[in-house]
């Protein structure tokens, strides 16, 4: 898959293919919309296109939001749209600036002059341009004028319940796992980088790595106790990972510790990529540390039932 950072990079195509959004997650409904992609450019030995916004459309306009927190950094949406098959990725800057882009300016110079798009597909929710202006109809209107089609993928076509970002957000914040899952149509995921913490677990037999986000806008699920797998230097690893602030020893920030079956190696300053399986309880506070090292492996034999059946998964 080629990656476009400006429309300026991106040569013009013959048979463009695209389609148009955010597309945090790239969820079950958006893995619906770059399937029909793929099959329209098949058809018409075209090329998909997908273009996305990068940072967030909402955090542009609302700078003073802070609560908005993305299911995928740039980085992670880029090789979901990778794995899907996807050819080329526009990523166009959101500014202000562009956020005044009319919607037919938009039709005008980024479908038609710069990608020379001769289908269009969007979902049934699709909005663009200057204040949302844009809409499948305005599109359907124009299509003939510039040269191209457009094809709207319905919200029965997608799915019956309505899938959307926003919904697995609020679910992951609940800690419904499940739920977030099934509309992901994969594990949920974070990638963290391993930093000393103070080494609590490994005396009472379960080491953990600390791990630290780098994105600040990355959504952490809900405090808990998960069951989780890992990639680390590409190897695949069951485990059970702590979201909360450790009542237990008083702490006072959060942290995000996983404990992995059967490692017990220095991995300080290396990455890891965790994948959310199930949730298995709320975090409490214990009667002193006796009781957590109980409470930890009465998790682990959970965490090992729930994951028994599990294999790599990326």
């Amino acid at each position: 898959m080629k990656i476009y950072h400006s429309l300026k990079d991106f040569t013009r195509l013959k048979q463009a293919v695209v389609t148009s959004g955010t597309f945090d997650g790239v969820h079950v409904g958006h893995q619906k919309i770059l399937h029909r992609l793929k099959e329209i450019a098949v058809q018409h030995s075209g090329e998909t296109v997908v273009i996305t916004f990068w940072p967030h459309p909402q955090m542009v306009l609302h700078p003073e939001n802070d609560s908005l927190k993305l299911l995928n950094t740039f980085e992670e949406k880029a090789n979901l749209l990778k794995e899907q098959g996807i050819k080329h990725l526009l990523c166009i800057k959101f500014t202000k600036e562009f956020s005044l882009l009319s919607s037919s300016d938009f039709i005008q110079k980024i479908l038609v002059e710069t990608i020379g798009t001769k289908k269009l597909v969007i979902g049934y929710d699709h909005r663009f341009g200057h204040n949302r202006e844009g809409s499948f109809e305005q599109l359907k209107l124009n299509a003939s004028t510039y040269g191209f089609e457009v094809e709207e993928i319905s919200r029965q076509d997608i799915d019956h319940v309505a899938i959307s970002s926003s919904k697995i957000r609020k679910a992951l914040a609940q800690a419904d796992i499940t739920t977030a899952n099934d509309l992901l149509g994969k594990p949920y995921s974070i990638t963290g980088q391993v930093i000393k913490g103070d080494q609590v677990g490994r005396t009472l037999g379960f080491p953990t790595a600390n791990l630290k986000i780098d994105s600040h806008y990355k959504l952490i699920p809900a405090d808990g106790i998960y069951a989780v797998t890992v990639i680390l230097r590409n190897k695949f690893y069951k485990g059970m990972l702590y979201i909360g602030n450790r009542p237990t020893l008083l702490g006072t920030h959060q942290v995000i510790e996983v404990n992995l079956f059967g490692f017990d190696q220095n991995v300080y300053d290396e990455y890891l990529t965790v994948y959310f399986h199930q949730w298995l309880r709320a975090d409490k506070k214990l009667n002193g540390l006796d009781e957590l090292k109980q409470q930890l492996f009465l998790d682990k034999i959970e965490s090992e039932k729930i994951l028994q059946s599990i294999t790599f998964v990326s």
